[in-house]
């Protein structure tokens, strides 16, 4: 009896030394804890990535798609615990610090459904919704409940991008007149993407259009930041639709023209270059930035004339606005806003405005004026 109560104590003692032990583990660690929501759109993959390099803490992951989730967990050899596929048994499980949206752009708002009244912020793939009216809805949500809701778009760490952003805030090119945003690729089908990917990608309800949304957010969205929060006073758009035999559903080139009072936005988004772009030129009254991709810039003024060809290498971006955890828990910690920049949700429902106005131009055949 006696060595049975001696081995019940040691076990009960060794219990809570693991106990202790996992708290202290737990206060240490200042990781936000991160709650996945979807698993079908291929972003998840960097971040799975980062999660590998222990430097994102996922407490649980919700995929309605029992497959879907067994795919990734093999992949990345992931443990069964994080799995759900009920949202609300996740929540209340793991307690997660903040919501990551990797499901279709047209179920975004689900997930701020979900989230706001649990106080619960929300970070989204780009674009924010696939319609304003869903944008409009989110917003309502997050004032509501004064929660975060951000948008992670990829250009937003870019070092070449911030690299004019500063530029034009120093006036070294007086003011902007003329933004040339392009970006996209030969097309999601062609480089790959994942039949759950294109799924909802080349869907008009869940994607909210084509390449307009994929690839028009992207402009939107810099233009916006470029231009400090000014909304435009109108919109003028034009879809081609080259490849209806892959993407019978949805245009897959779009250029849309924003125009504010003192200057013009043109953003070029296509499923149909011939090479992958992401590339911003920005014109002022004395000079001219151009960004070939997220590192090399080019500064050209009429007075350089012998650095007219010279191309550098921005400087990378100096935390916590180089990534987007980072960036995020900064965020959420309170180190910074969130607000005034390319993930706020004000600057991204004026991106909305300017994609719905861009679908109205094409509609209607016309130049669409916004109201004030």
């Amino acid at each position: 009896m006696k060595n049975s109560i001696s081995g019940l104590l040691k076990k009960v003692i060794l219990l809570g030394l693991i106990g202790a032990f996992t708290m202290q583990a737990n206060a240490q660690d200042k990781r936000l804890r991160l709650g996945i929501y979807g698993l079908n759109h291929d972003h998840i993959l960097g971040f799975f990535n980062q999660m590998k390099r222990g430097t994102a803490n996922v407490v649980g992951v919700y995929e309605p798609s029992r497959p879907l989730w067994e795919k990734y967990k093999k992949r990345f050899k992931l443990p069964d615990s994080l799995y759900f596929d009920d949202v609300h048994k996740m929540i209340k499980a793991t307690k997660p610090e903040v919501m990551l949206g990797y499901n279709a752009v047209g179920k975004h708002v689900d997930i701020v459904e979900v989230c706001a009244p649990l106080h619960i912020p929300v970070m989204v793939e780009k674009p924010l919704a696939a319609t304003l009216v869903q944008a409009k809805r989110i917003e309502a949500l997050a004032k509501k409940y004064n929660i975060k809701v951000l948008v992670n778009y990829e250009t937003t760490w870019y070092p070449s991008f911030q690299y004019i952003h500063d530029v034009v805030g120093r006036d070294s090119i007086g003011k902007i007149r003329r933004m040339v945003i392009r970006d996209g690729h030969s097309g999601p089908k062609e480089i790959g993407c994942s039949p759950e990917f294109l799924a909802w990608l080349t869907d008009p309800v869940l994607n909210g259009a084509g390449a307009l949304n994929d690839f028009g957010c992207y402009g939107a969205d810099l233009a916006t930041w470029l231009m400090h929060g000014q909304r435009p006073i109108a919109v003028t758009a034009v879809a081609k639709h080259y490849k209806p035999q892959v993407y019978p559903k949805v245009e897959d080139d779009a250029t849309i023209l924003v125009e504010y009072p003192t200057a013009t936005a043109s953003i070029e988004a296509s499923w149909n270059w011939a090479l992958n772009i992401k590339d911003m030129e920005v014109w002022g009254e004395t000079g001219v930035i151009h960004a070939f991709n997220g590192k090399s810039v080019q500064f050209r003024t009429p007075k350089e004339e012998t650095k007219f060809t010279l191309v550098h290498e921005a400087k990378p971006i100096p935390a916590p606005n180089n990534d987007p955890l980072v960036y995020l828990t900064a965020v959420i910690r309170g180190q910074i806003s969130g607000e005034g920049d390319q993930a706020s949700l004000a600057y991204n429902m004026i991106a909305m405005e300017i994609l719905d106005a861009a679908k109205r131009s094409i509609n209607e055949g016309k130049r669409i004026v916004l109201q004030p």
